[in-house]
């Protein structure tokens, strides 16, 4: 099948750095809860879960937000523990509570038993980004995505969520072989995940390396950045006779900024406490950066949103070059009013139009 040309393509070019009308953006979970929508169709479908291994219902709702808002990419709607949950060990979204693993992996024997899971156990992924593609019809691009060896590896050992990471800190310091082959198994695996979701259509893919920014400097090296780096390198760098770029986001990662642009990535992502003028300058335009406005300015009001996404812009700097993704520093909030939303990207286009007419 000939893939349809895409419309849209400014989000595309400026993660390569290349000269575009304006400034292009989507959310970090900007298909979520914030919409009601999303919450009639998650109700349809009975749990998390449902809807994302539905392909009809992940369609539906990565594809709501485009329906609202003039947004320059969609992002497959699924979750970064479904390679975990591929390999067995038994996810659940607890209500109120977040994901739980029944099997989590803490001992020796259960880093044993660990291995690259069967790709079609994924397939309802796969399925999902080949109708998303069709029924986006070229609008724009549709990103792919999973998480980090090392934040998924924190879900893995810790079996949810947390607040100390006591578990796995734990294991790097007094088992660091246990924790390295967990990581290598966890990069094997996301590496083929994230191919096999470029074959079928996922246009840029980024990886979430949520928890890097917990680990001392060193350890981040060691036992994170080592592992997304070999992702990156093994990914896929053309498809359907275009450039498929690559985005890493290390929440807290900003002091290891150059590191994290050396990797082999198109981009990187920044949460709300880098300066984007700092970092550009500290990466010297040879990685376009994506973000990072502070999720909770959407709450603070129409006026509150549109000085925050000029600062955004003015901070990046002379975009004559292309090379600025707008985002948010980290996925947006459930209490977000979605007119919040219509607001931020008439500012972004609007404002940013201005800018590079410059």
């Amino acid at each position: 099948m000939i893939a349809p040309i895409l419309k849209n393509d400014i989000f595309l070019r400026s993660l390569m750095r290349e000269p575009v009308p304006y400034t292009p953006l989507w959310l970090m979970r900007q298909a979520g809860r914030y919409l009601p929508e999303y919450n009639e169709t998650r109700a349809r479908a009975g749990s998390f879960l449902a809807l994302a291994q539905n392909r009809e219902y992940a369609c539906e709702v990565t594809l709501q937000p485009l329906q609202r808002f003039d947004l320059d990419a969609a992002i497959l709607f699924s979750d970064i523990l479904t390679v975990p949950h591929a390999m067995g060990l038994g996810l659940d979204f607890v209500a109120g509570e977040g994901p739980r693993f029944a099997h989590p992996v803490r001992h020796e024997d259960d880093v044993k038993r660990l291995a690259v899971p069967d790709l079609s156990k994924l397939q309802y992924v796969f399925d999902a980004i080949s109708l998303i593609r069709k029924e986006l019809d070229g609008k724009v691009p549709l990103i792919g995505f999973a998480g980090s060896p090392w934040t998924v590896g924190c879900y893995m050992v810790e079996g949810q969520g947390s607040s100390d990471y006591l578990l796995i800190k734990t294991m790097l310091y007094s088992r660091p072989d246990l924790l390295h082959r967990i990581l290598e198994i966890n990069a094997k695996a996301t590496l083929a995940y994230l191919n096999a979701q470029i074959q079928a259509g996922a246009q840029a893919v980024m990886i979430f390396d949520s928890w890097g920014g917990v680990l001392a400097d060193g350890l981040f090296q060691e036992f994170s950045l080592n592992y997304t780096r070999q992702v990156v390198q093994g990914l896929i760098r053309e498809h359907e006779g275009r450039v498929v770029p690559s985005i890493v986001f290390t929440k807290g990662g900003a002091q290891w900024i150059e590191q994290i642009a050396a990797c082999g990535c198109a981009a990187v992502g920044l949460d709300w406490t880098a300066n984007l003028a700092q970092i550009r300058q500290r990466t010297g335009d040879s990685v376009a950066l994506q973000g990072n406005l502070d999720p909770m300015a959407l709450l603070g009001g129409d006026v509150a949103i549109r000085a925050q996404a000029r600062r955004v812009i003015d901070d990046f700097g002379p975009v004559n070059k292309g090379g600025h993704v707008f985002n948010l520093g980290h996925g947006i909030s459930r209490f977000t009013p979605p007119e919040a939303v219509s607001v931020l990207v008439d500012e972004v286009h609007t404002y940013s139009r201005t800018k590079h007419q410059i």
